[in-house]
C-alpha cells in the first residue's frame, strides 16, 4: 500500500465514490493501471489548531494500517478526509466506521430513475 502525495491525485480522487462517517469522509476511485492501492490523508484547518490535526491524521493513518488490506479494491486511490469527531471517537468505532465505508463503495450504484414529466421511448 502506497501514499498519495500529489495534489492532482488528490484531486481526482475526490471526484470518485464518497462514504461518510461521523470521524472522517472516505473517496475512492478506481485506476486504470496495475499499480498498488494508494491511500491518502487530509485534514482541514477548520479542524483545528495544527496539533489537533495532526492527531487526527495519525488516527487516521492507524485506523488503515489495521484495516484489512483485503477490504481495500486492488488498482484504486483512497482519501479519508479527517473530521474533528476523529479526535475524540473510539478507536474501535472507527475502525468499524472504515470497513462499513469500504464495503459501501464496493456496492454498485443505484440505477437511475426515470424524471418526472418525462416519458419513456418506445
Amino acid at each position: 500500500m502506497d501514499r498519495l502525495r500529489q495534489r492532482a491525485d488528490f484531486l481526482a480522487v475526490a471526484s470518485g465514490a464518497r462514504a461518510n462517517s461521523p470521524a472522517f469522509l472516505l473517496q475512492a476511485l478506481r485506476r486504470d493501471d496495475n499499480g498498488p492501492i494508494r491511500v491518502g490523508f487530509t485534514v482541514t484547518r477548520k479542524n483545528g489548531t495544527a496539533t489537533e490535526r495532526n492527531r487526527i491524521r495519525r488516527r487516521l493513518r492507524e485506523v488503515v494500517k489495521r484495516v484489512e488490506v483485503t477490504s481495500m479494491r486492488p488498482r484504486h486511490d483512497y482519501v479519508l478526509v479527517g473530521r474533528r469527531d476523529a479526535l475524540t471517537r473510539d478507536f474501535a468505532t472507527m475502525l468499524d466506521d472504515l470497513r462499513s465505508a469500504l464495503r459501501r463503495l464496493d456496492r454498485p450504484a443505484p440505477k437511475a430513475r426515470n424524471p418526472i414529466g418525462t416519458t419513456r421511448s418506445q
